[in-house]
This record gives C-alpha cells, structure tokens and sequence, in this order.
C-alpha cells in the first residue's frame, strides 16, 4: 500500500482510470460585507447548519467554508487485501452525497459541497476548489483584493501532496492546485503595473523553517494588535515574474521538505506546507483636485486620480497526513514527527468544533497551525477546503474522522473583507513625476526667454556698431572735403601774395638781377656736378671694401667655429674609444676566466667518469650472481655499491669538485644538449648522493626532479643505469621516499625496467625500488609496479 499511496502522491494515476470533466461549479452569489476580522469575535459568525449531515446552500452565507471530498483510488496492496470487501465509501456526485458504510446492511450518509470521485481530473478539482478562490471572474477572489485559502486534510497517503503540490512536469494534466493557481494569477496580472510575490514555509515539530532558505530556521508569528493580521517578516519573500521561475521555487522548496517511509506511504510528509502568494493590484481611485496655497486652482495643475492598492494573499496550505502509530509503524524520531503532527491538526480540530459551535473561547494559541490559519478559519479569507478520503475498508475509522472534520468546518463561517488602501506613495510619485515636469517645462521657458532676450540684445548692438561706423566714415569724409578746400584756399593766397609782391618791386633792375644770377648759378653748377661725382665715386668704393671685409670676417668665423666643433667631436670620439677598449678587455678576461673553468669541469668529470666506471667494475664483479635473489638481496648490493663508492680517494675529488663548481651548476650540466656532458653529471650527482649530508642538499636544489626528469626523456642505457643509482641513494632517506613517491618515481623506475637492456641497468632500479620498500607506509602503492618491476625483471633475466 505505501508504494502505490507514494505514486499517487507524486502523480502516477493510471491513465485508463482518469477521465476529463470539465463542468463548471456554480458560484455563491457576492454581498457586500466589511466587517472587522477575529477569529474569536463570535458576533461577526453567523448561524450554522443545523445537523453534521445535511450541508447548506451557499445562498446567503458567502463566507461559509466551502469543502470537497476526493476519493483515491484503491492501490495495488487494497486490490489484492481488499478483493473481497466493497469499498467502505460511495459517492453520489449528482446529488453531492456520501454514504460511509457501517456494514454491508446500514451505512451514514452526508453532504458536502462537492464530491470528486476516482475519476476526477486535477483540472476539475482545481475548478471545484481553487478557481473560486483565486480567479478575477469569481466573487471576492485573491485578485479582486481578497484573502483566500485552499486546504488539504486526509489520513497519510491518501493524495493531498498530490492535489495540491504535484508540478506536472512530465505530464501537463497532473499540474497541482499550486501550479495551476499561480498560471491564473499571472494570466490576469500586469506585472508592469502590479506584483506577485510568494513564501514557501513549512511547520515542522512546532518550528516555522523557510523552504526557500533553509539556514532560516525558526521565523516568528507576528500578530497586528488592531486589526489581528497574521505576517511572517522573517519569511523569504521573492517576486515572480514568469510561471518557470514559480515551477524551480517550488522544486526547491519541496526538495527541503521533510518526509519518511511508513508502513502506510513511502513518501509521507512530516511537516506541513504553507505557499504564500501575495498579489498586488493598482485601481483607480476617485478624481482629487490640486490647488495653490492662495487656493485658486492653477493651470499646471490638472486632476488627478488617488491611486488604490489591493492587495490579496493566497494561502496554500498541505496538511501533513494523520496516522495511527500502530498502522504506520513509527518508531523513534518519526514516531516523535508523528505526535508533532497528530497534536497540531487536533488543535486545529478544537478550533474548527469551537467556531462550528459558536463558542465564546476558540483556542488559537494551542498551536502555531493554528495561529497561522487564524484568518483562514473565523477571519476574513474565503476558504475552501478538501478533504482526501481512501476506499479501503481497513481504515474505515481514519475516513469516518476525515468526514466528520470536513462536516464541522462546513458550519465555520468568515466575514470577507476587501484588502485595499490608498497607495499614497505611487501618488506621491505622480506628484514628483509632474513637478518634475513642470519644473523642466518652466527651465525651458526661461532659458528661451533668456535666449530671445541675448539675440535681440546682440542685434541692437550689431545696429548701434553699424550706425557708428556709418557715422564715423561720414564724419571723416566731411574732414576730408574741407581740409582739401582750406589747403586750396591757402594756396590761392599765396599765389596772389607772391604775385602782388612782384608787382612792388620795381621793373628796372629785373633784367640785370636776371643776367648775374644765370651766370653764378652755371658756374656753381660746373664746379657742383664735378664734386658730387667724386663724392660718389667714392662712396661707391668705400661701401665695396667694406662689403669685402663683412664677407671676409664671416668666413673666419664659420671656420673658428668649424674647428671648435671637430675638436669636440675628436674628443668624444677618443673618450669611446677608451671605453670600448676597456669593455673588450673587460670580455675577453670574462672569457678567459669562463675557458678555464670550462676547461677544469671536464677534466673534473672525466676524472670522476673513470672513477665511477671503476666503481661500477667492481661492484659488478662482487654481486652480478645476487640479482636472482629477490628483492632483500638487490637492497644489499645498492648499500654495499655506496660502501665502495665512499672510498677515500673518490670522496675527496668529488668533495673537491663540490667546493670549486657548486651543487647548482652541476645539476644545470644534466639538462645540457652534449649527452656526454649529461652523462659525466649524473654520475657526479650519483657519487654525491652516497653521502647522507649531500641528499638533502640535492634534494632542495631540485636534483631529485632533475633525475626523474632525465628517466622519463632519455633514451640513454648508462643514464638509466647511473639515474636509477642516485635514486636508489636518495631513497635510503624516509622524507625522500615520499618524494619519490609523490613525482611518481616507482612508476617511473617500472617503465625504465621496461626499456633497459642492461643488467646493471636493472640491478640499480631493483635497488631503487627495494629502498623504497623499506617504508612500511608506502607498501600499498608500491605492490603494484613492484609485481610489475618483477614479471618485467623475469623476463629480462630469462
């Protein structure tokens, strides 16, 4: 039974066993009622139906709790146990009846508002249930400003997830209440102009936990002392823009949900779910007139509308199912989920049997449910609620309490009231919009006028400059005009001046005067012109000789200062010299320094080639028959290969060659282009790490990484062999064996064993890995290139 309780939980009906209806439930008639909400003010409910069994018409009583019965389905557990006996339940959808069997002989029989049977499809139990709730078209709905909450009660695994929660994903036609609801809601919304926004909240164990945002785990009940709202500041509140980002809100939300394997579902809720949807709408409210402070109505300011809010709430809320502990088989933490559960909805039901019987005390505070659904039960919401019922006769006694529940809250009676209020900050805005536009529409009245202003007072200044102008040039011809007729007049004068004069002196001695004076002015002028061209031969020759020394003193000049600058440049050219001088002394000392030393470290490292090779000789010549031996014997011979190599001749040449070269530049010679050169310093590297002082030193210096480095890229028998050696020497250290380890030397040593030709090659690499063998802790990873080093060794070998 809890498998298949589970896949009608999660919508997993049968397809054969649905069928589409979608006949329409009449709606109640709308009246106008504003009252104050309460859930105890036991003046605002009115008189219910008389007896449990009979259900009221909605004429009249608007506000009632409207309740619907769905049936499940038998699963496949009822099928086979069940086989024998008829279902406990029938329904009578046409006349909206339900029969409850006592026996085979008598059964009860009640009435609810609607009755969906097996069949029902989620589109017909979202219209029966929900749609009067939410929808516009419908009286007093969420988006006409009014509170609404949608309920599920049943025993567990009876389908209330499922009617409520289900996401239709795989399947449009499963979609729940939830998704349904919002889809209307934003079908009829502008989110331009208005907003929706939603909580996902669940009870569990008494602790209010944000479905949205987990690490919120404990919000708080707030409770307006005036008007007894219900609000949750705490609660995550994100605004929807698109039915997708509602769908991946309420994944999320119900991924965080607490659920448990029972005896009775295998997904069975232990918390109860609570969406919240807050719907938003802009109306238009009455004309207000503007006025100045004089009170006289000013032609910038127009009519306007106060805007008004409505704003509506939609409650969803998916009661955790009521279970009897010896059916469910809770044990432990789910059996302390289960009293939690059990306790809550039975506080509910004290609420529910206080307000069905108009009684003056209605305990609210029992349970925080019940403060939750205060307005939803007694307030001011419209409230519709479905209660889930199975047809098995094994719980007979879970469905007769189910009915009876939904038969009590049919008689619970709330007084709608509209949710709307002047939005005085969008007014506000409108105001600061138009002043703003006044504002800008007076700023450029002025910067026009400002600017007519500056043009005409540039076009009478253009007219005063051209009249000016005008005025001055007439001015100065008028000057003119009679400054050239005064100097005529004056001239006249003269005239008749001089010929009066003439006149009175006498006409006698005019001939004579006339004869002297011709004479004395030709001969003044013969003697004159003679002068003046002497003068002027002169002149001539004095200007040319002083043209000739002016030439002559500038090109002493341009040749002083041609002199100076070559001696500068002479000077300049000798200071490079000398500099150039010294920097090529400077190099070819350099180089003379670079030669010998080059010179001394070959002869250095074949001095200590020919050591080694004799080394090696000798080591071949103790253990070549030991190889066989294992593993133990291999680490015997690399200790007693760097016994022989530490002999006092060789410590001290390679001690010598240490000091003068450095540990830096002979690891650089093993990455150097000449194999030879790659040879003689790797054997270097090798005698050098026989000594315990020198492993660290190379290990830091990178010598360790050169080594390896030359394993994996060379293809040389006698670098493996004397590679593989300075390992074998470096890993007698337990630090350098996890080194070794972690650059991946065993696995390097396995592929060299791999490609080597040599014996002693092979004799080195088993000394390596026999080292490494030493550590206890490095076992495990070893095992595995060991078995391979040895098949490998094998085959060599044979």
């Amino acid at each position: 039974m809890a498998t298949t309780a589970s896949a009608y939980r999660n919508g997993n009906y049968s397809r054969n066993s649905l069928s589409t209806n979608n006949n329409k439930m009449e709606r109640p008639p709308s009246v106008n009622s504003n009252p104050k909400n309460s859930l105890k003010s036991k003046s605002l409910r009115k008189s219910a139906p008389a007896a449990l069994g009979a259900a009221k018409d909605d004429t009249g009583v608007p506000g009632r709790v409207r309740v619907a019965v769905r049936l499940r389905p038998r699963n496949a557990e009822e099928m086979v146990a069940d086989a024998d006996f008829p279902d406990c339940v029938e329904l009578q959808p046409e006349v909206k009846r339900l029969k409850l069997r006592k026996n085979n002989w008598d059964s009860d029989t009640y009435e609810f508002d609607e009755l969906l049977t097996e069949f029902a499809s989620q589109k017909r139990v979202y219209e029966v249930v929900a749609k009067p709730v939410v929808e516009v078209s419908a009286d007093e709905s969420v988006l006409d400003g009014y509170n609404g909450t949608v309920m599920a009660y049943g025993q567990t695994g009876t389908g209330k997830t499922y009617t409520l929660g289900q996401l239709g994903e795989e399947d449009t036609a499963a979609r729940g209440i939830m998704v349904r609801a919002m889809e209307d809601i934003l079908a009829d919304v502008s989110l331009e102009t208005n907003s929706v926004s939603m909580s996902y909240l669940q009870l569990y164990m008494e602790t209010i936990q944000d479905l949205l945002n987990p690490s919120n785990d404990n919000i708080s009940i707030v409770e307006d002392p005036k008007s007894g709202d219900v609000s949750l500041p705490g609660a995550t509140l994100v605004e929807i823009r698109n039915q997708q980002s509602f769908v991946e809100l309420l994944r999320l939300g119900e991924a965080h949900r607490f659920a448990a394997n029972t005896k009775l579902n295998a997904e069975s809720s232990r918390s109860h779910a609570i969406l919240m949807v807050h719907v938003k709408r802009s109306v238009r409210g009455r004309d207000s007139v503007l006025s100045s402070e004089n009170g006289d109505n000013s032609p910038m300011v127009k009519s306007l509308k106060a805007p008004i809010v409505r704003k509506g709430k939609l409650v969803i809320v998916d009661l955790a199912g009521s279970e009897r502990i010896d059916k469910s088989g809770s044990e432990g933490h789910t059996l302390e989920e289960a009293k939690s559960i059990n306790l809550s909805l039975s506080a509910l039901g004290k609420c529910i049997n206080a307000l069905a019987e108009n009684s003056a005390h209605v305990p609210v505070r029992d349970s925080k449910l019940t403060r939750l659904l205060r307005d939803s039960f007694g307030g001011t919401a419209r409230t519709s609620l479905v209660i889930t019922i199975g047809p098995s006769p094994r719980h007979r006694g879970e469905t007769a309490s189910t009915i009876m529940f939904g038969q009590r809250a049919m008689k619970v009676e709330n007084m709608l009231k509209l949710k709307e209020e002047f939005d005085y900050k969008s007014l506000s805005r409108r105001l600061d919009q138009q002043l703003d536009k006044f504002i800008a529409e007076h700023e450029r009245q002025q910067k026009a006028f400002e600017d007519e202003i500056k043009r005409v007072t540039m076009e009478a200044q253009n007219q005063i400059s051209k009249s000016e102008r005008n005025y001055a040039d007439a001015l100065e011809k008028e000057r003119s005009k009679y400054q050239k007729e005064y100097m005529e007049s004056i001239k006249k004068l003269e005239d008749k001046w001089m010929m009066n004069q003439q006149k009175h002196a006498g006409g006698e001695n005019i001939p004579r005067l006339k004869d002297e004076s011709s004479n004395a002015i030709s001969n003044g002028k013969d003697s004159g012109v003679a002068n003046m061209e002497e003068l002027a031969e002169m002149k001539k020759k004095l200007q040319k000789e002083t043209l000739l020394r002016k030439v002559a003193e500038g090109e002493v000049n341009n040749l002083k200062s041609q002199l100076a600058g070559l001696k500068k440049s002479e000077a300049l050219a000798k200071s490079d010299i000398s500099k150039l001088q010294k920097m090529l002394e400077d190099e070819a000392c350099q180089k003379g320094k670079l030669e010998g030393e080059i010179a001394t470290l070959q002869s250095q490292l074949l001095q200590i080639s020919f050591e080694a090779d004799e080394t090696a000789k000798r080591i071949d010549k103790g253990g070549s028959e030991e190889v066989l031996g294992g593993l133990d014997s291999l680490m015997l011979q690399v200790r007693q290969t760097q016994i022989n190599d530490s002999e006092n001749g060789e410590k001290a040449s390679i001690a010598k060659l240490f000091e003068q070269v450095g540990l830096h530049k002979i690891l650089s010679l093993l990455e150097a282009e000449d194999a030879d050169v790659r040879i003689h310093a790797v054997k270097v590297v090798a005698n050098l790490a026989a000594e315990e002082t020198n492993q660290e030193k190379i290990v830091e210096a990178g010598g360790l990484k050169s080594l390896l480095m030359l394993l994996r890229s060379s293809e040389d028998e006698t670098i493996y062999r004397v590679a593989a050696g300075a390992i074998a020497n470096l890993a007698m250290n337990e630090t350098n064996q996890e080194l070794i380890m972690a650059q991946g030397g065993i696995h390097l040593l396995s592929m060299t064993a791999g490609n080597a030709k040599d014996p002693q090659t092979l004799r080195m690499i088993a000394g390596a890995i026999a080292n490494l063998c030493g550590n206890g802790e490095l076992l495990d990873p070893i095992d595995v290139y060991s078995s391979e080093f040895a098949s490998c060794l094998h085959f060599k070998l044979v």
